[in-house]
């Protein structure tokens, strides 16, 4: 049952479904850790596959920046191809001083500056939160491999180049570990379809200090995340 953004059947997906940014990382992903990738979208270029990890089936695909097109696409795949499960597994820049690069975070809840909840007409401030089953699952998954799984609030901006240049210094201030651009939008879209969602994600640049990786290194060697993160979907398929 393709939609405007996924030509897939009904079925082509897993339950859970990881979903980086760069859809070249989804491509990594696919051929590196599953067994018998197929690829069943490419809409755009915006590449999904299903394959089976450890015999459990499991979907990889992208995102695309930002909360906009992160909404399209998790919306599509718990709307229409009956997915449970999101795990968004990106980069972000730390603005904690107890980040280093490549650590990894799990966003707890996530801060945002978008006007995304607008559309609900809530008689208040929304508070988007990671679904506590994924996250627990998560953090037992990271202990189980031996690796360091950091967890609190993200920050998710929908400017990367943002006008105030003290903003992310603000939201530092209010116990934000790491900012990104899509957290926000996918637990907004998982609350109102009633489907669960977490974000992980690996440091990939200090914002306050210049340090960075590169785009080959963002691409292909943030594997703990994603070791986690496959851990933790083969655990979610019991429940």
């Amino acid at each position: 049952m393709a939609t405007a953004h996924i030509a897939a059947e009904k079925g082509a997906f897993a339950k859970t479904v990881l979903m980086p940014g760069d859809p070249l990382r989804s491509k990594f992903i696919a051929e590196t850790f599953l067994e018998n990738p197929v690829l069943v979208n490419n809409v755009r270029g915006v590449q999904g596959y299903t394959g089976t990890y450890k015999g459990v089936p499991v979907s990889v695909m992208a995102s695309g920046m930002g909360i906009p097109s992160i909404g399209i696409y998790s919306y599509e795949l718990y709307s229409f191809f009956g997915v449970e499960n999101i795990i968004r597994i990106g980069s972000a820049g730390a603005i904690s001083d107890k980040l280093q690069l490549r650590d990894i975070v799990a966003g707890m809840s996530s801060h945002t500056n978008s006007n995304f909840a607008a559309q609900y007409n809530l008689p208040g401030t929304f508070a988007p939160t990671a679904d506590f089953t994924l996250l627990s699952t998560a953090v037992e998954s990271a202990k189980d491999l031996g690796l360091d799984l950091k967890v609190g609030p993200l920050l998710s901006s929908d400017t990367f180049y943002d006008d105030d240049e003290e903003a992310l210094h603000k939201w530092a201030k209010m116990g934000a570990l790491a900012v990104e651009m899509e957290s926000a939008g996918l637990y907004m879209n998982a609350a109102r379809l009633g489907k669960r969602a977490l974000a992980m994600v690996t440091i990939s640049d200090m914002p306050f200090t210049g340090e960075a990786t590169t785009p080959e290194e963002r691409q292909n060697t943030f594997t703990q995340m994603m070791e986690i993160a496959l851990e933790t979907a083969i655990r979610m398929d019991k429940l």
